[in-house]
């Protein structure tokens, strides 16, 4: 299966399980969305489990979010983000957003996130505070993810991600650099 296919999937999928609940999706609906056959999604992806499995890591995004010596984090997770997105045309955070609401699945996602990008974030950080941290850059990054997804042709989803990680890595960094002090 090629990349795109890969991802077409995969964003079917992402759509589906936003959209409805976990019961009422099904590999069907997820291949005709996505322009392939149900055999092909059970092929590569096993069941509708594995696939929302699938949907449900944010392990590659946590660990490609923090891969930066904290000096420089802020920055490397803005670059990060903006080129994922250019890169793969999809959003390393986003998909969290599909999360709310009831449901054991939805739950489940929103755990999963919060282990692996969250806690990336937050093992990092020192002090009393570095929980609350992390959690206001992981906002940061979905305020701009959801930016990018929403603008597709916007000046920061067609800004040098150089210039928009210069704008706004320096917020990121902030909250890095405190090291549990408060500022007033």
């Amino acid at each position: 299966m090629t990349d795109a296919g890969r991802q077409a999937i995969l964003r079917a999928a992402w759509r589906a399980f936003a959209r409805q609940p976990y019961a009422a999706v099904t590999l069907r609906g997820i291949a005709a969305d996505a322009g392939v056959s149900a055999s092909l999604i059970v092929k590569h992806f096993g069941g509708k489990d594995q696939l929302f499995d699938v949907v449900a890591d944010f392990s590659d995004a946590g660990e490609l979010l923090v891969a930066a010596p904290n000096e420089s984090l802020g920055r490397h997770a803005v670059l990060t983000l903006i080129r994922w997105r250019r890169q793969n045309d999809s959003d390393l955070l986003v998909r969290v957003v599909f999360a709310a609401g009831d449901g054991d699945e939805r739950a489940r996602m929103r755990d999963q996130f919060r282990e692996q990008v969250v806690r990336a974030f937050a093992d990092r950080l020192d002090g009393d505070d570095s929980e609350l941290r992390a959690e206001l850059i992981v906002a940061h990054l979905l305020g701009l993810g959801a930016m990018l997804a929403l603008q597709k042709t916007g000046p920061a989803a067609t800004a040098d991600p150089e210039l928009v990680a210069d704008l706004y890595g320096p917020a990121l960094q902030h909250l890095i650099d405190q090291n549990g002090h408060q500022s007033h």
